[in-house]
């Protein structure tokens, strides 16, 4: 695990997770009020034309990223800067294979190291297929974030977890990003299961819109992941989003780093 990764979850509060896709609005700016608002970690999307894993909100981001040229060497280039203005919160690329492949792995890992990217998250590249990444990332001190979701079962598992660094998303539903979320009760279930599993922390993402959700999840888990509500915000005021951006942030910070204290 990456020292930045390591201190973040060393916190004595659950982590705010926090994911936006790069090119999308003012990125800088969106990701400095990401880190003014109190998110511990962020994810920077790169925008891909098939994103089938996320919902209608971060397709349209996407499609809004792709259709202002955004190329994975300014992802690379927003990720470098982001690294400069701040050298502690850790940064997770996350995407699909195509761009982080189609110059072969160890391209891909190399730049990642370059810039300052501290994991990657590849969402179509399954734990089997580990050799087109994994190795790759490994090797340059990259953590490979590996997703967990309902239909993972005890036999498969210890798959998933070899070779996973930085922390163990679990996917609370069985579908894509910003529509339903799960219930309560499956959500404290699978997060006690995984962790009797595993010491990575286990962040929890996917329908997770408003602070009361994210604290009911914080009360259990390591992390809370939230996308699709901050794509919203960036989807209605564009390049002016940033102050709503840290606004927001900042309510779902509370709810979560003071989740457990309310619980006691």
């Amino acid at each position: 695990m990456s020292t930045r990764f390591a201190a973040a979850f060393a916190k004595p509060h659950p982590a705010l997770v926090a994911f936006i896709t790069g090119g999308d609005g003012d990125t800088a700016a969106n990701l400095d009020a990401l880190v003014a608002g109190g998110a511990d970690v962020i994810e920077l999307g790169m925008p891909f034309t098939d994103p089938m894993a996320d919902g209608p909100a971060i397709q349209a981001a996407n499609l809004r990223s792709l259709a202002r040229g955004t190329t994975t060497a300014d992802i690379f280039a927003i990720a470098a800067a982001f690294r400069q203005r701040h050298p502690d919160t850790p940064l997770v690329l996350m995407g699909y294979a195509n761009p982080m492949t189609i110059r072969g792995g160890d391209w891909f890992a190399a730049e990642c190291a370059r810039v300052g990217v501290d994991g990657v998250i590849c969402v179509d590249v399954p734990a089997e297929e580990d050799p087109e990444l994994g190795p790759a990332l490994r090797a340059m001190g990259i953590d490979l974030i590996r997703l967990a979701t309902p239909t993972t079962d005890t036999a498969r598992l210890p798959t998933v977890l070899d070779g996973a660094g930085g922390f163990l998303y679990y996917v609370s539903v069985a579908g894509i990003t910003g529509q339903q979320q799960a219930a309560q009760a499956s959500i404290d279930e699978a997060v006690a299961r995984l962790k009797a599993a595993t010491d990575l922390p286990v962040a929890v993402g996917f329908g997770v819109r408003t602070p009361d959700q994210a604290a009911q999840i914080a009360r259990v888990a390591d992390g809370v992941v939230v996308g699709s509500a901050f794509i919203d915000i960036i989807a209605a005021h564009g390049d002016a989003a940033a102050p709503h951006v840290e606004a927001f942030t900042r309510t779902l910070a509370d709810a979560i780093h003071s989740a457990k204290e309310i619980a006691a």
